[in-house]
């Protein structure tokens, strides 16, 4: 818990000084009530004293209560300043670190986990910050000099005073020990409950096609009850900490009485007035004791889920991602566009097999390379490799003649037009997707958004949409058709006018005719790039210049469509499922 406290700004550590001398003042105020209490009781018990002489101190312990007050209030201020600075540095580093995260970090931690981390647990953090800076700079403060006031007064009531406290703390040990592992899985669940529900948001259509929801209620009931089991559990154990407290307290003022009652039964006439202004001091400053440690108590609750909250906020901090820059070197300019995978193998971290295995070829600028291959063969994985969301096990990527691992990721990147597999839209308008990112180049113009989205035959959709270019589109692009989504996801690759173009299975959801005039736009515009295809469907890829077959991890075949038929089982299986036997004797 302490080591997220670095990430502290200066000026919150100025505000923290400040507010420790703001407790100072209030405490040394709240220890001065008891002595004019004492003065205004021996006032009231001793004959001859008139209603006038009282006032004076009771108005010093008006003033003090009042300063007392105000000094509470600057301290509140600038703890919760402090606390929700600190809160908002975290969730921003937070946030920075993700986006450094290769898809390993982000496979190791979950999405869900990831949103938990950034929401609930920074939130646990900033309460205990803004609730115990406070508390823990005033308890030990006020309990000890309480303590140094009262302890000459009589070694009975410092007894019974110590007594309790030993009680109290004894109390908090047992609770925080059997809390502790519960607040270890609270988080845990919290994790468990964000991705059930996630999951049925996203599912949502398919739960419904599939009268799936009561299944889908029994997974988020099942994570809701184990959440709040855990919850109801350390809530019952914090729930029976006050009444134990209260009669901890209510013990203390019992035994304080009792023994003041014993030692004025057993003095003398002068002496008994003496001890009576003791006792109700000693009372008031017990009861500070008392209270100082409750305060405390209610910090080392909120502790244990606070610790675990941090531990886990850390744990992502703290992770350093696999993938790295490189020094950022330039490409090789005769090789620019080039692409060559030498001798490439891949397995993922936690797995003990290899997805892809000794994988070589060279694509070159102006040529298109495509990809074929049954589900599961490693296609997506090998584009997943150029643009370093994974990096080899084995063998070198190069981009331009470089290895991909010696360009820093923002260079490498700002060569690339990707298109994934599942076409990705951000809130916003048609232009601010086709434009999105640092495109490397110059910025293009309201004509270049323009010619991108009719190159990827979208001018007749996104023209008809309310506002047109500047027509809204929802988070995930929710309010298009999978095959609109597809275009625009291309003509932001387009736009980029990059030096390699990457498209995974990037025309499934279009029909047959909008696929070929896509392709034959595209063959025109990016005739002085590299192309990468990885496609399902003959028809998409049979005009490649180089089609590598794929299965289980390894190149099988190689060569044009028309070579394939005639040297490549596997290709030719796939060609006679998808074509009729004309088209394959035209092809």
């Amino acid at each position: 818990m302490l080591k997220i406290l670095k990430y502290f700004n200066p000026k919150n550590v100025w505000f923290i000084i400040v507010s420790t001398a703001f407790i100072v003042f209030q405490v040394w105020l709240d220890l001065k009530l008891p002595d004019y209490l004492a003065e205004i009781t021996k006032l009231v018990q001793t004959e001859g004293n008139s209603l006038s002489e009282v006032w004076e101190p009771g108005a010093y312990m008006l003033m003090c209560a009042i300063g007392s007050l105000i000094a509470s209030f600057i301290v509140v201020y600038l703890v919760a300043q402090s606390a929700a600075s600190l809160a908002k540095r975290l969730r921003g580093l937070l946030f920075d670190k993700v986006e450094s995260f290769s898809m390993a970090e982000m496979n190791k931690f979950s999405t869900a986990s990831l949103i938990t981390r950034s929401t609930n647990d920074i939130t646990q953090v900033q309460t205990i910050v803004a609730m115990g800076l406070q508390v823990m700079i005033k308890a030990p403060i006020l309990a000890v000099w309480a303590v140094v006031k009262i302890s000459s007064k009589s070694w009975q009531w410092t007894l019974s005073s110590g007594i309790s406290v030993a009680l109290l703390l004894l109390m908090i040990a047992i609770v925080i020990l059997f809390a502790m592992p519960k607040f270890r899985a609270i988080q845990g669940l919290t994790d468990q409950l964000n991705r059930v529900t996630r999951e049925s948001l996203t599912g949502l259509r398919v739960i419904r096609a599939y009268n799936a929801a009561p299944s889908q209620e029994a997974k988020f009931e099942h994570a809701n009850k184990e959440l709040t089991d855990a919850n109801l559990y350390t809530s019952r154990l914090m729930a029976l900490m006050m009444p134990v407290m209260s009669l901890i307290m209510s013990g203390l003022s019992l035994a304080i009485y009792w023994i003041g009652a014993y030692l004025i039964n057993g003095a003398d006439t002068a002496a008994r007035l003496g001890l009576f202004s003791d006792m109700v001091i000693f009372s008031s400053y017990a009861m500070q004791i008392v209270m100082a440690f409750m305060m405390l108590s209610m910090v080392f609750f909120m502790l244990p889920r606070a610790s675990v909250s941090a531990k886990r906020v850390m744990e992502v901090l703290n992770t350093e991602p696999s993938i790295k820059d490189g020094s950022s070197k330039s490409s090789n300019q005769a090789k620019t566009g080039e692409i060559e995978f030498r001798n490439v193998s891949f397995k993922y971290a936690d797995s003990d097999e290899y997805v892809l295995q000794d994988i070589s070829f060279v694509a070159r600028k102006g040529e298109t390379v495509a990809f074929i291959g049954s589900t599961g063969s490693g296609k997506s994985t090998l584009m997943n490799l150029i643009p370093r969301f994974y990096d080899v096990t084995d063998g070198e990527v190069l981009v331009g003649g470089v290895n991909v691992k010696d360009y820093s990721l923002r260079d490498l990147h700002n060569k690339l037009g990707y298109v994934p597999q599942k076409a990705v839209l951000f809130t916003g308008t048609v232009t601010s997707n086709v434009a999105y990112g640092d495109n490397g180049k110059a910025a293009g113009s309201a004509d270049d958004v323009k010619k991108a989205v009719a190159i990827a035959k979208g001018t007749e959709f996104v023209e008809k949409l309310e506002g047109g270019y500047e027509g809204s589109v929802s988070q995930g692009g929710t309010n298009l058709s999978g095959g609109q989504k597809q275009r625009l996801s291309i003509a932001r690759a387009v736009y980029r006018r990059p030096d390699i173009y990457i498209f995974d299975d990037s025309f499934s959801a279009l029909d047959y005719k909008t696929d070929r005039q896509l392709r034959s736009m595209l063959m025109q515009e990016t005739a002085d790039a590299t192309n990468l295809i990885v496609g399902q469907r003959i028809g998409t890829i049979k005009d490649a210049d180089l089609i590598l077959v794929l299965d289980e991890g390894r190149i099988v075949g190689r060569g044009t469509h028309q070579e394939l038929l005639q040297t490549c089982e596997v290709y030719r299986q796939i060609a006679n499922s998808q074509l009729s036997k004309e088209e394959l004797e035209i092809g």
